[in-house]
């Protein structure tokens, strides 16, 4: 199993450093969010200075920019870390797109279907010489003149992988991309249950196997050296259930478990701004399912038992304030825990 984490993107220069001290650490992934920040720039800040860990957007959000230009921001940064770059992508939800950024709103399946087309093509165009001419719904390119196109890399290709929690999305992922990031307001059941049949349709769609496709996420992480701060953590996890558990489009992972009565109550007291008081909803038997929980000395079996035989990937969960905080020890234990992925296609 691979390990994930968040690099600080407050401050570029502090982001390499972070990122630097993360690959020294052992860790596999180091990645940057779209929050409060881009999501390229920390990562290009991270190409400076690391030589082996894998740099990726988790995630970056797809329908605010041109696919083009994140064609071009992804490709860039595949060739300056030699290869490590994977495109994470996400739709964001439709509030955000429109009202946030002012981008209109279509069906997010179709368009991420189109978006990821489209840099497939673009890519294509400057790696292998191949005529660039897309005719989609939403998108349109065919304009590539020789002073626009990057050299051939002559590196492998890049990994797409994008962010999906209902069953277009999770079909999408299957068929066309390389990889998937759960969300974290997942439970196993909802991931047995719902997410790998439709993973496994998209497969079979796209004509490929679960051993080059990576599943990260999932659920949360909430361990620390002791009990005090395992609490801190979970109080944390509690807080991301009942905001998340709010929204009504994710009310059916709380239906694997016959809780829509508390997703109605927690979208009700959002309607009213009663933030504050929704995590008191949310008791501890709801925070284990959405996590694996435990001190350092106890989580591997706890990540086996939650994530074991679904997940590739497992992600600390620091969000992008905090430093990474997982011993070496624990994160050279987790990565011994055996997964499905065996690695990505990286042919053109």
């Amino acid at each position: 199993m691979q390990v994930a984490t968040s690099i600080v993107q407050h401050d570029l220069r502090r982001s390499a450093e972070v990122a630097a001290a993360a690959e020294a650490t052992g860790y596999d992934i180091a990645q940057s969010m779209e929050n409060q920040h881009d999501p390229y720039l920390v990562l290009a800040a991270a190409c400076t200075s690391t030589r082996r860990i894998e740099l990726t957007p988790s995630i970056a959000l797809s329908f605010v920019r041109s696919p083009v230009a994140t064609a071009y921001a992804a490709y860039d940064l595949h060739v300056s870390s030699d290869g490590r770059f994977v495109l994470g992508l996400g739709s964001q939800v439709k509030g955000h797109n429109e009202r946030r950024y002012s981008v209109p709103w279509t069906p997010a399946a179709t368009r991420m279907r189109e978006v990821i087309e489209v840099i497939q093509a673009v890519w294509r165009c400057w790696e292998l010489g191949e005529p660039l001419d897309y005719a989609g719904e939403q998108y349109r390119v065919n304009l590539m003149p020789p002073n626009f196109r990057p050299k051939s890399s002559g590196l492998g290709r890049i990994p797409i992988a994008i962010a999906a929690v209902g069953p277009a999305m999770l079909r999408l992922a299957g068929s066309h991309c390389d990889a998937v990031y759960l969300h974290p307001f997942c439970t196993r059941a909802y991931v047995e249950n719902v997410v790998m049949p439709e993973l496994q349709t998209g497969f079979e769609r796209g004509g490929r196997t679960r051993e080059q496709f990576r599943i990260s996420g999932g659920g949360f992480l909430a361990t620390g050296p002791d009990e005090a701060a395992v609490a801190e953590r979970v109080e944390w996890v509690r807080q991301r259930v009942a905001f998340y558990g709010s929204t009504r489009s994710y009310h059916g992972v709380l239906a694997q478990h016959g809780l829509e009565d508390l997703g109605m109550k927690l979208y009700e007291m959002s309607k009213v701004g009663a933030w504050d008081k929704m995590a008191a909803e949310v008791s501890d038997e709801v925070v284990a399912l959405f996590a694996a929980i435990g001190t350092y000395d106890r989580i591997e079996a706890e990540i086996k038992s939650r994530f074991g035989g679904v997940s590739d990937v497992i992600s600390e969960g620091n969000g992008y304030g905090r430093a990474p905080q997982l011993p070496p020890d624990l994160i050279a234990d987790i990565r011994r825990i055996p997964t499905s992925f065996s690695g990505f296609d990286r042919s053109w």
